[in-house]
């Protein structure tokens, strides 16, 4: 092994070499993608009482998911086509223009077209980070790289909420987007400056046009699943839609024209381990965010500040495990992977305990594992995947870890949705609806993290590399 892999040099090396600018658009990229999908959660109620529509609320959120998820899988196909450069300039007037649709909306169906543009432009910006890390790093700053991303991430999950919040107290939330716009604008500007180096679009194979419909249905499904006022309906919904999400990998399998590495789809690859335990952890792990401050609210009589900040110890906690395992190499990040899933499960059974009536001590801890369990593994398995992939599936393989990772977010919520309702939480948030949801959603996607974990066993023991 290469000794500069074994020891790297640290911070100071990772951003020498002109390194600097690329790293901080990547950042910001990931920053725009992150925060615009969280950005909504606290301005809804100030969107519904202006343009009405109160029932497609959720839809804010899932025309983002669908948008940015489409975009993300097919990031570095476009890649190839268009230029590094040009795409990733391009992906930012779309963010802009997407932004500029919901600030200027005059009705609720406009705003939530510009939620989706929004999704397509941001999950294009945060797929081409991803190209632009795998084509743009050296291998040995590859976790330094993902251990920053996943802190970005970390910060978006509670500021994201925090900065519409802060802009729904002073009476205007359009200008959360006006906000948005201007990053967005600026992110545009900059790019093809600060990722000078990359080459030009050699033309590609194409565009992989049936998978990326088989993937649109599969996340219509699940997308639409997490508004259906009926669980049994809900839960059929999600089952059928994870079926086609998996004809995806059938499909991409015997095409000419691929949407995924090779043996993508394969649990004795690296490649297809870690896309796996990318998916059930993510998906695990959504029921805290969005069904923690209601509850709390409820049956602790927190105010929906405070609800928050106890939400927020998960951020927290991810964006300090992050940097601190960065520094890692060796045995030990595979260690972590491993340490990172056993966190999560045993960040559910804590929560599945303790939501409802546990000491407000223990709740803490759950969420705080919940944001380490991704902190001390995120990086690593993002490493190991890009390590992996051949020359040729470099860009497509990259761009695909956001696709996979916010499709598992929105399988996540639709499935913690589910078990919120068979709870009864539809009927209404009550006491007794938020006791039964404390515990189902928790214990609902306990399965999953288990899933998720035997996956992260897989990438970190004796996967193939191919």
């Amino acid at each position: 092994m290469d000794t500069a892999i074994r020891n790297p040099k640290g911070w100071g090396d990772l951003l020498g070499e002109g390194r600097l600018p690329r790293f901080a658009i990547i950042c910001l990229g990931v920053w725009l993608n992150a925060a615009d999908s969280l950005v909504t959660a606290t301005i809804m109620p100030s969107v519904g009482a202006d343009l009405g529509g109160y029932q497609y609320f959720a839809w804010a959120t899932a025309g983002f998911l669908v948008g940015a998820i489409l975009a993300g899988a097919s990031a570095g196909r476009l890649s190839e086509l268009f230029g590094l450069r040009a795409a990733t300039a391009l992906a930012g007037l779309i963010m802009t223009a997407g932004c500029v649709m919901s600030a200027l909306a005059p009705d609720v169906g406009t705003f939530l077209m510009g939620r989706l543009v929004q999704g397509l432009g941001s999950g294009w910006i945060s797929g081409f980070a991803m190209v632009a890390i795998a084509l743009m790093f050296p291998e040995r700053h590859l976790a330094r790289v993902f251990a920053s991303v996943s802190g970005v991430w970390g910060i978006a999950t509670l500021l994201g909420p925090l900065v519409g919040g802060v802009f729904a107290e002073t009476g205007d939330w359009r200008n959360v987007f006006w906000l948005f716009a201007l990053q967005a604008a600026g992110f545009s500007l900059a790019a093809p400056f600060l990722l000078s180096g990359t080459s030009k679009g050699a033309g590609g194979p194409g565009v992989p046009w049936l998978q990326l419909g088989v993937l649109a249905v599969g996340v219509g499904a699940i997308a639409v699943a997490d508004v259906l006022p009926r669980p049994g309906l809900s839960m059929a919904l999600i089952a059928a839609g994870l079926v086609v999400l998996g004809l995806v990998f059938w499909i991409d399998h015997r095409s000419k024209v691929r949407l995924l590495p090779h043996r993508a789809g394969d649990l004795g690859t690296v490649v297809g381990s870690g896309y796996q335990a990318m998916f059930w952890l993510t998906a695990a792990s959504m029921g805290f965010a969005i069904y923690g401050p209601p509850i709390f609210q409820e049956l602790r009589g927190m105010s929906p500040l405070w609800a928050g900040y106890v939400i927020g110890v998960e951020s927290l906690a991810w964006t300090v495990t992050a940097l601190a395992v960065a520094h890692v190499s060796g045995a030990w990040d595979g260690r972590w992977v491993r340490i990172g899933a056993v966190c999560l499960v045993v960040s559910l059974l804590i929560l599945t305990w303790g939501m409802a009536d546990g000491p407000l001590a223990w709740v803490l801890v759950g969420g705080a594992l919940m944001g380490a369990a991704f902190g001390f593994s995120w990086s690593f398995m993002g490493r190991r995947v890009m390590a992996a992939l051949s020359e040729d599936d470099r860009a497509i393989g990259s761009s695909a870890i956001t696709a996979v990772r916010q499709t598992g977010a929105a399988a996540g919520a639709a499935i913690s949705g589910a078990a919120a309702n068979l709870a009864g939480f539809h009927h209404g948030l009550t006491a007794e609806s938020a006791r039964g949801a404390s515990v189902w959603v928790f214990a609902a996607v306990i399965p999953l993290a288990l899933v998720g974990a035997w996956a992260s066993w897989r990438l970190t023991g004796g996967a193939e590399r191919a």
